[in-house]
């Protein structure tokens, strides 16, 4: 896993420069280590760059991570791959799976006994985008970086 940073160079704006993408295999493990790595990222992401994360981005980046790719998973054959990058003043979310098919939001149910995972994403996220690629899927999901001054992680200090 690389944090990686774009040079002045590159076509890419700085606030895309700093990411890092991992592809994920296996049994259900993947899901806990891709939402170790999204609260890693978040973390080098405040302490190498001096961005402010507020913990309920970290937070709510960890469910939308782990509800992506539990989908990704349940729903794909083959491997997933998870992106998070800065953009602006957020972290987005990417997961690309080798399934064409979009997911679709149910209509809520408060009765319903699981597939909420695309509701939840929806409902958290600042902007969410689902695509076709030439193979499989990306989808998308924006969180705000500091939603709370006071809830930053940077302004935690013992008393």
């Amino acid at each position: 896993m690389e944090l990686a940073l774009v040079g002045e160079d590159s076509a890419v704006p700085y606030e895309q420069a700093i990411q890092t993408t991992v592809a994920l295999e296996g049994d259900g493990a993947c899901i806990a280590r891709a939402r170790h790595i999204a609260a890693g990222f978040l973390m080098r992401v405040q302490a190498e760059h001096g961005l402010p994360v507020s913990q309920r981005a970290v937070d709510l980046t960890q469910l939308v991570v782990s509800e992506l790719v539990t989908n990704a998973r349940k729903y794909a054959p083959g491997p997933v791959l998870l992106d998070l990058r800065i953009v602006g003043d957020a972290v987005e979310v990417v997961v690309w799976d080798g399934d064409p098919v979009l997911p679709v939001a149910r209509a809520a149910d408060a009765g319903r006994v699981g597939q909420h995972g695309l509701e939840i994403v929806m409902a958290v996220a600042q902007g969410f985008e689902a695509q076709r690629e030439p193979v499989g899927k990306r989808i998308t999901a924006r969180i705000a970086l500091l939603d709370d001054p006071g809830g930053a992680i940077t302004s935690r200090r013992p008393l």
